[in-house]
């Protein structure tokens, strides 16, 4: 992990940006073959949220994919757990399970359900998919922590759909309030939720000025940009005074050009057609295309 007295310039020169954007390409392959094969799920935040993980994953987070329950870990609650395939995908390729398991997605006994349940699957810290709990969690470990006397690190993943809950900023003012700044909130903003854009369901901005009301810090980034994800992250993790929130501004569907921003596969999988598109467009080869459109039916 970089000093904390390095500049973003100097840390930048030293990382591997070629091997993040390999891993997220990765990942938004997976996360196709996963949904075409399923035939349900949502591929628009799974899509979106894919970059964030990918930074996560494979740097930042503190982690051991053969000692899931390590007490020092980093904790990362990953509350919009609509979007998992993404979160199932950076386990798998972390090393906490095989990759192959990833298509057996939403099957009848699988681990790999269609919300996050971490009965059923290491590395899930806790089961998501009702809106607006994830943050409260992160707060249960961010004061553990405290107690504990650990150095540890939770972070929370939030979709901005979940701030029209008023949990979320119940959870907000205590976090602030007892200064949790081992707490980091990343909050992929890719502007819809399920019954449209979110600025026409419950319009939540000014969403920044929100977040600093209520005493947390805040940076608004490109969340499809590795390097502004990575000085974000470093920006937040060295915080001492406050929680801090990182809006992530994202494409719904990133990566696909018929997915993009396009709200039908909020949570609808591709069909077989369209899952032979979107891995073309991924630049997948045909081989393994083929492979996977046999595995559709």
């Amino acid at each position: 992990m970089p000093s904390r007295t390095e500049t973003p310039n100097q840390v930048n020169e030293k990382i591997d940006w070629k091997k993040f954007e390999d891993i997220a390409l990765h990942i938004r392959r997976d996360i196709i073959k996963m949904l075409g094969i399923a035939g349900s799920g949502h591929p628009g935040g799974s899509l979106s949220v894919t970059d964030i993980l990918t930074l996560l994953y494979f740097h930042f987070l503190k982690h051991n994919p053969k000692d899931p329950k390590w007490s020092d870990r980093d904790r990362l609650i990953f509350s919009k757990g609509h979007g998992c395939p993404a979160l199932y995908c950076a386990l798998a390729l972390s090393g906490y399970f095989e990759e192959k398991l990833l298509l057996t997605l939403r099957k009848l006994g699988s681990p790999l359900q269609g919300h996050p349940d971490m009965r059923k699957l290491s590395g899930i810290e806790a089961s998501t998919g009702s809106l607006g709990q994830g943050l409260s969690i992160g707060i249960g470990c961010a004061l553990a922590a405290r107690f504990d006397k650990k150095s540890f690190l939770t972070y929370v993943i939030m979709s901005d759909g979940e701030l029209n809950e008023g949990q979320t900023w119940e959870a907000a003012a205590f976090a602030s309030f007892h200064k949790l700044s081992n707490l980091i909130v990343i909050l992929d903003c890719n502007k819809f939720q399920l019954s449209g854009a979110t600025k026409d369901i419950l319009n939540m901005e000014p969403i920044v000025d929100k977040w600093r009301a209520f005493g947390w810090l805040v940076k608004e980034i490109d969340g499809h940009s590795h390097k502004e994800i990575y000085e974000a992250i470093e920006w937040a993790r060295s915080s001492k005074s406050a929680p801090s929130m990182i809006l992530a501004h994202t494409i719904k569907g990133k990566g696909v050009s018929f997915m993009e921003n396009n709200n039908h596969f909020h949570g609808v999988a591709p069909t077989k057609d369209e899952t032979a598109r979107a891995l073309k467009e991924l630049g997948e080869n045909e081989a393994e295309i083929q492979r996977i459109l046999g595995m559709i039916h």
